[in-house]
């Protein structure tokens, strides 16, 4: 993998992990955290997609190896209620 298409994996990465994170309900994510959560939510809702045999477009390969664009999405949705359902409220 050359260091341009890992560079675009990772802005992938963090705009899924932005929408990911937004739609759970966490505003103020950081740029790293995003990326994480982009990547996250791609390992999550892959294994999701795979259990219930469902496709995995929307996706972009990078050499080999696809990333679920949709999945990424909705696996950082999953996560962030996840986590927001076991850390304690803030006010």
């Amino acid at each position: 993998m050359s260091i341009l298409s890992f560079l675009f994996l990772v802005l992938i990465a963090f705009i899924t992990g932005s929408i990911g994170g937004s739609l759970a309900g966490r505003k103020k994510l950081g740029c790293l955290s995003s990326i994480v959560l982009g990547f996250i939510g791609a390992l999550i809702g892959t294994f999701i997609a795979r259990q219930l045999n469902l496709p995995l477009f929307p996706w972009i390969g990078f050499g080999s190896q696809p990333f679920p664009i949709l999945w990424a999405v909705i696996g950082a949705a999953l996560f962030v209620a996840f986590l927001n359902l076991i850390s304690p409220h803030q006010k």
